[in-house]
């Protein structure tokens, strides 16, 4: 069985749980305190040495870190990862723009407000992630007014990466109502089969 070592309102932990529960395997979830400096004892540096949740224990006692990483390991050989070199690379594509153009952005947003409480020490930067989110955010609404997910017609890691922060971009303040596309989006992903919400 797995060990997932994370926090239950975390995107980047969300993306492992709902990638578990949509393949049907069997975790353990543990939960961390991050606010707590819980990723800075040396028992999770031991894990992880760079600090970060989420981390995958695997039944060996190997650790596997960094969400997308542990997507690609998760879903290799399954309907959710195409084989085929193309797709493929397209979901890769997705998840580089996930981890640089678009989580830094919308989760740093939402931390701030969600997390903190929009202090006022930080509220230049907080409209700086504002304006940086709105833009992934349209890049990812141009591409689903042509296709009904990321990649094609087919629900993928893709798809799972970009939605567990865009599913809780209101929490950063980001209003969703002139992206229809990312709305239906929205709602295709809760109606997989095994979807779990990231409270759930």
């Amino acid at each position: 069985m797995y060990t997932v070592y994370g926090d239950y309102n975390s995107g980047n932990c969300y993306k492992i749980k709902l990638m578990l529960n949509l393949l049907g395997v069997e975790y353990l979830w543990v939960p961390v305190d991050i606010l707590g400096g819980e990723t800075e004892t040396p028992g999770f540096l031991a894990m992880n040495p760079n600090g970060k949740i989420p981390v995958l224990e695997l039944e060996d006692g190997t650790y596997l870190w960094e969400s997308n990483a542990i997507l690609n390991f998760l879903a290799d050989g399954s309907q959710y990862l195409p084989g085929e070199p193309r797709l493929r690379t397209q979901v890769l594509q997705w998840q580089f723009f996930e981890q640089y153009s678009h989580e830094p952005y919308i989760a740093v947003a939402r931390f701030i407000q969600f997390y903190l409480g929009l202090p006022e020490a930080r509220m230049n930067e907080y409209r700086t992630m504002q304006k940086a989110g709105y833009r992934a955010l349209t890049v990812m609404e141009q591409q689903l007014t042509r296709t009904s997910f990321l990649v094609g017609e087919t629900f993928t890691i893709a798809d799972i990466a970009l939605y567990a922060y865009t599913h809780v971009a209101h929490e950063g303040g980001f209003d969703l109502d002139t992206y229809p596309a990312i709305r239906q989006w929205l709602a295709h992903v809760a109606q997989q089969p095994g979807y779990i919400g990231m409270l759930d």
